[in-house]
């Protein structure tokens, strides 16, 4: 893929329901659980020649938050992807499997039957999971560098058995009555720490199949992982510096691994609250986060940052010397640091502080305010080597959708910045790493 040519995904997530959005009106919050809701989604996305929808997934359900919106609330990612796929032809379509959980078998399995049924699109989102070990036993959650220790592992597994079985071996020779060349397919007889598993899979790899890999970890673990087998990492990186720190830490990493230093690419959740004007941006994102939780952010906040914040005033300044030690065990270290990154860099007001996204523990890069502000912050952070391209997370209704397809990556193209049309049939071949 050119150098200039960004890569862009869409979230499947329908970030646009988050918080109070699914109360908009033109929602369709009741469509969220059958296919047809995400099939014109991926339709649009397709037809602004997109790299990819991305569907996450979580293993768990919170129920007292489905009091106030669908949550975690979804179908399987990748039943639905392949559901997608009789409905798209050329976007990439790129599932979740926890690797804490699922046998390597089924997940390798699943992720090489959506890229037959899709021809050459599925893509895969390796995840070593936060949060549901108590869906699947008793035991409690791995450390960070244990899980990806069995993550590793498992997509070692995964990749082997993607091999064992190579379409080749398929000849279907009705005249001689031979259906495979079984010198061809093989046993991968792999024994490691977490996994057993002799092969081969049952079934064949497409011809010529490349799946690309994606991962979201950012802790130092994770980016050691990413660094050997990812093709792209989803990223939390609220500000520039942020997205350059990490790009350039995947780089030095990759190259340690015998890799390019590019063969990464850094791709930073970009959340957008999208209108004509600044004052129509504004205001759909603060109706969508009226009433939001202040309470929950206030306790999360006061974890992550070790201190009492509800004995602060709202205007004053939170220093770094007022930082307590940060938590053990916490859900995600790579959240709690973006967070007291922030202290650091910025020393905040606590309203300050409590109406940033990292104070919510998600930390994505945000824009609100027009097509041309989310065009200029996107120039911005290429220019700046902070971004190899973004995962869009549109917020607040379906106009910020509207926006991005109908009009940003429209502009996009005309500035030389994306791709016109799509050059090749499969997703790795559209990203360049076939």
């Amino acid at each position: 893929m050119p150098h200039s040519s960004l890569c862009i995904g869409l979230s499947l997530a329908a970030t646009w329901l988050s918080a109070g959005g699914w109360r908009h009106p033109a929602s369709r919050v009741e469509e969220v659980h059958g296919p047809d809701f995400y099939a014109g989604v991926a339709r649009r996305a397709e037809a602004a020649c997109l790299d990819f929808v991305f569907r996450p997934d979580a293993l768990f359900i919170d129920v007292p938050a489905l009091e106030h919106g669908p949550g975690f609330s979804s179908l399987d990612p990748t039943l639905l992807l392949a559901a997608l796929a009789r409905d798209t032809s050329r976007i990439g379509l790129v599932t979740t499997a926890a690797t804490s959980f699922n046998p390597p078998y089924v997940v390798a399995r699943q992720i090489q039957s959506l890229d037959r049924i899709s021809a050459g699109r599925a893509g895969w989102n390796i995840v070593t999971a936060l949060d549901g070990a108590w869906n699947f036993g008793s035991a409690p959650m791995s450390t960070s560098a244990e899980a990806y220790r069995k993550a590793s592992e498992f997509t070692e597994v995964v990749r082997a058995l993607w091999r064992s079985f190579p379409q080749e071996a398929v000849l279907a020779d009705r005249r001689t009555g031979r259906y495979a060349d079984t010198s061809c397919i093989h046993a991968i007889g792999h024994e490691g720490e977490h996994f057993c598993v002799r092969g081969p899979l049952n079934v064949p790899a497409r011809a010529g199949g490349r799946i690309p890999l994606f991962q979201a970890g950012a802790s130092d673990a994770g980016r050691d992982f990413a660094a050997r087998v990812a093709d792209a990492v989803f990223a939390a990186t609220p500000d520039i510096a942020c997205g350059t720190q990490l790009r350039q830490d995947l780089r030095r990493r990759a190259a340690a691994c015998g890799r390019s230093p590019g063969a990464v690419r850094v791709l930073p959740g970009l959340s957008l609250y999208l209108g004509a004007s600044r004052a129509q941006a504004r205001e759909l994102y603060e109706t969508t986060h009226a009433g939001q939780d202040s309470a929950r952010k206030l306790n999360y906040a006061s974890q992550a940052l070790g201190l009492d914040l509800a004995q602060l005033a709202p205007d004053q300044p939170i220093t770094p010397a007022m930082l307590g030690e940060p938590p053990a065990g916490a859900r995600s270290p790579t959240h709690v640091e973006l967070l007291r990154r922030l202290v650091v860099r910025e020393r905040p007001s606590l309203n300050d502080l409590l109406s940033r996204p990292e104070a919510a523990g998600s930390a994505h890069w945000i824009v609100v305010g027009t097509v041309d502000d989310a065009f200029d912050e996107i120039i911005e952070r290429i220019g700046a080597e902070a971004a190899d391209g973004f995962i869009a997370l549109p917020g607040g209704a379906p106009q910020s959708l509207d926006l991005l397809l109908d009009e940003l990556v429209p502009r996009l193209v005309e500035a030389g910045r994306f791709r016109r049309g799509y050059t090749a049939e499969t997703f790795a071949e559209n990203m360049g790493i076939a």
